[in-house]
Order: structure tokens, then sequence, then C-alpha cells
């Protein structure tokens, strides 16, 4: 007995027998009654999972009765049968939102044609609104309808469905990650896993054993069994971000892997079958890679079958808005922060955002902070002075003077001082991609003294 349950609706007792006993002979359950109004009520109070109904019936018909059901926003499939068939009333019944509509008489394999093919609209129906939430929640971190962001949304759309391995460029900053994650969560792969690795997070002498897994005592310090990221991401996706600081050595053993579809574990002779997309990511140039033997060139076009390019955020500036209100609501701001000034957003637009969107939102959090739920205005983000030309430093001007044969130009020492650690702080920043206690550490001071530092120079910006 399925555990599908169908209403039949008909006014004649004995052709709503007929159907009962049609259905249940077919395997599905059934509740009976004699019109719309009983239909109603009977669908409200029992898991409906199919209607079956009379068009000509007293008190309420099948046209109203499906009326009713569109109007509660209901999405049960009707199959409507009436013995009276005109082109109006089939018309009038499909406008309804009827699944089918069948003459009587009909023999029992028509009837459960229609059944079949109704269940399976509700399925593809029910899949078609799953993948529509799988594609929102793959983009939900991907703000802007710029058209430079139009164009990635685009090539994530085109590739999703295929087997093809991707290779993600772009700056820091840009999310790489995020394309990765949107391309396997709008793929048939996203009921399975999607395993990201970081090639440069991890030490070279660690990242074999991560990515192939190993037996206990493979090596000294294998004191039990590991299973790598090929056999977690088994099914669905493995992501390999920054695939260029991957060493040379085991980009060859990867090569291996994708071409044979299959990984053994360190210490082991057993092959494992493997069904895996690769998603690679680098913020390199990956031609620039392979010229300075940074990428296998076999790899770097096993896995550049389909090729998707980031832009930096200088480049959809347009975005900044909508991405500054992400963030925003995302971080919990007050009402008051919830918008931006015109002529703050002018100066976010030109900034040149070197940490990209990575950057911005680290900023927006700051500004959160500093400006303790009041209104956001210009100082609260902090924006790092721009860097001085090479020329204007003290080095350089050195230099060329020695180089012309004249004196060196003399300036205050306290004025050379701060021009030199604006362009130290400005450098330290770029590098860390705006997080100030990275910074901080790069130039081995406390984060409240660059804090302080900074602070300074946006008071007596001509110290810089």
């Amino acid at each position: 007995m399925s555990s599908r349950q169908i209403l039949v609706v008909d006014d004649e007792a004995k052709m709503r027998r007929v159907l009962e006993i049609m259905l249940q002979k077919m395997g599905y359950r059934v509740v009976g009654v004699s019109n719309g109004r009983e239909a109603l009520e009977a669908f409200a109070a029992n898991a409906i999972d199919l209607i079956i109904a009379d068009l000509r019936m007293p008190e309420m018909d099948g046209i109203e009765l499906l009326a009713n059901l569109r109007a509660q926003q209901s999405d049960v499939p009707v199959i409507v049968i009436t013995a009276h068939g005109t082109i109006e009333t089939a018309v009038a019944a499909m406008k309804h939102g009827a699944s089918d509509y069948l003459l009587r008489p009909f023999d029992i394999s028509v009837l459960e044609l229609a059944i079949a093919r109704a269940f399976n609209n509700v399925e593809v129906a029910r899949q078609n609104a799953f993948l529509r939430g799988e594609i929102e929640r793959g983009f939900a971190t991907f703000i802007g309808a710029s058209a430079p962001m139009q164009a990635v949304y685009d090539l994530i759309m085109r590739v999703a469905p295929s087997k093809a391995s991707v290779l993600i460029t772009g700056e820091t900053g840009t999310g790489k990650e995020l394309a990765a994650r949107a391309v396997h969560n709008t793929s048939p792969r996203r009921d399975k896993l999607f395993v990201p690795i970081n090639c440069a997070a991890i030490p070279a002498e660690m990242l074999e054993g991560e990515l192939f897994g190993y037996e206990k005592g493979a090596f000294t310090g294998a004191t039990k069994d590991r299973v790598g990221k090929f056999e977690f991401a088994n099914g669905g996706t493995l992501f390999l971000d920054e695939l260029t600081e991957m060493p040379i050595a085991l980009q060859a053993k990867l090569l291996r892997v994708l071409q044979e579809n299959t990984v053994e574990r360190l210490g082991s002779n057993r092959r494992i079958d493997l069904d895996i997309r690769i998603i690679a990511a680098t913020n390199r140039d990956p031609l620039e890679a392979v010229k300075q033997g940074k990428l296998r060139e076999d790899l770097y076009y096993r896995i550049n079958v389909f090729a998707i390019a980031l832009p930096p955020l200088r480049e959809h500036v347009e975005d900044i808005a909508a991405l500054v209100a992400h963030f925003i609501a995302k971080l919990g701001g007050s009402p008051a922060q919830a918008h931006l000034q015109p002529d703050v957003l002018q100066r976010l637009k030109h900034y040149a955002w070197p940490g990209n969107v990575r950057e911005l939102e680290n900023m927006v959090e700051r500004a959160l902070i500093l400006s303790a739920g009041e209104a956001l205005r210009e100082e609260h983000f902090l924006l790092q002075p721009p860097a001085l030309p090479a020329a204007a430093t003290p080095q350089a001007e050195q230099a060329q003077a020695q180089e012309q044969g004249e004196p060196m130009p003399v300036e205050p020492l306290s004025q050379a001082i701060g021009t030199l650690e604006a362009r130290l702080i400005d450098a330290a920043l770029t590098k860390a991609n705006g997080n100030k206690a990275k910074a901080a550490a790069l130039l081995d001071i406390s984060e409240r003294m660059l804090w302080y530092k900074l602070k300074k120079l946006r008071s007596n910006p001509t110290d810089a």
C-alpha cells in the first residue's frame, strides 16, 4: 500500500465507488466525498497528495473547488473528470491549475498514466523549487547587480550542471571560494560535500597527507589512519585554493589522481575510485605562474577546462552601496547606521580597495564599532592614506641629487620620519589587506599603537 493518499470528489456514489476501487488496486489510500465543499473539509483534515474531482457537482463544482484550492496557495495536483467535455471547460480547468483533464468513460490505464504524470510534475516542481533555493543560497553571499558580476553569475550557471573542472582567478579578497561554493551549490553534486583546502596555509610536508590521507605507520607520527580530502570529497567537490602555492612535486601526484580518477593513501597500495569535481583558485596569473615554474603546464591545462575570472572591487564600484548595506545588516548595525551619506559613498567609490570585498567587509565592521550606533561618517572607515610616489622618498631624492651632482635636499627631520612612517604603515596595511592586527604585527608594534598613529596621520595629513 502506497503512503500517498488520493481524494475522490464525485456526487455520483456509484462512480465514486468505482474510482475508489480502481485507486485501491493501484495501491493508493483513498478518501471519498460527494461535493466541493466536503472536499475542502476533507483536504483540510487529511494529508492529501492528489485530488480527482468531477467537473459538474451540486453546491460547489470542480472549477470552484480548484479556485478555492489555489486561493489557499495549495499546489496539490488535481485531475478533473467529466462526461460532458468541451474545449471551454477544459481550458477553464487548466487555467485554474488542473494537472489533467479526463473524459468519461476512461480505461484504468489512462487514469494510472494521468496520476503518474501528475505526481511526476509535482516532483519536477519540487526539484525546481529546491534548485532555485540552492541557487539563492549559492549566490547569497554574492552581492551586486553590475555588469561584471552578472557576467560571473552567468558563467557559474553555465558550468554548474557539467562535470568540468573549473579554474577561478582573481585578486585576494574577490570571493574565489564563494564562487566555488556557488558552482557546487548549483550543481548536481550539491547534496554531497564541498571540501575546501588552502594549499598556501598548510606546510608543504603536511599537505600531501591532508590531500591523500595515510595509513597508520606510514611515517613517523602517523599513529592512526587518516582520511584525506580526496576521499572526503568523493561524489562532491574538492576546492583547491591557491593552487600555485602547492609544491611542484605534489602537483605531479595531483595530476595523476585527476587522470586516473583513483587515489592511494600514503603507506597503502589500495586504490580508491574517485568521482570528484575539482575547482581550483589562484590570485596569480596562471600563465605567469607556469612561466615562473610555480604551476605545472600539464596541470594547468587539465584544470583550466572552464575559467572564471572575478573582477576586483575597483572595477564594479557601483556595487559598493549594496555591499555595505549587506554587511551592515549581516553585522547587526543599528537603524542609524543602515544608510551611508552620499559623500561617504563617493569617498568609498574612489578608494583603490587593494583588499577588495574582504577589505570592505572588515572596514564596515570597524566603522560600526567606531560609530557606536550612530550614523556612519568618513572618519569611521579609516581609509588608508594614498601611497607616496617613489620619487618622493628621501632615498630617491638623495640618489637623484647625487646623480645630478646636486646637494641633498634638506627637510625637517620630524617631517622626513613622518613621511617614512606613513609609507611603511600604508605598505603594511596593503600587505595585510586592511587587517590592522596583521599590519601591526608586520610593523612590530601593538595594534593600539597602530590605531594611534593612523588617527594622528588623519588629524595631521601634512605630516605624511
